[in-house]
């Protein structure tokens, strides 16, 4: 068994979320610690794509506003 002191500001709002969801307190805060210690052990998305980000850049930095115009050059230039 654990005994721990919170806060008022974080004993409050674990009061409020565990009566939105109808949960008691403890099974909120068990729920809430074993998806925290399960995360842990899990690469963060970022970890997991980071040597990919990036690495077929089309060396524009301009895409997101000049897209209109870009994509209206290359229908031209197909059309020619």
């Amino acid at each position: 068994m654990i005994t721990l002191r919170l806060d008022p500001q974080l004993e409050q709002r674990i009061n409020i979320t565990a009566k939105n969801l109808g949960l008691t307190k403890s099974e909120l805060i068990r729920k809430s610690i074993s998806e925290y210690l399960g995360n842990l052990n899990s690469p963060s998305p970022w970890k997991l794509g980071k040597d990919y980000f990036g690495r077929y850049s089309s060396g524009l930095d301009n895409l997101s506003t000049d897209r209109k115009e870009i994509i209206k050059n290359k229908i031209k230039a197909k059309r020619r």
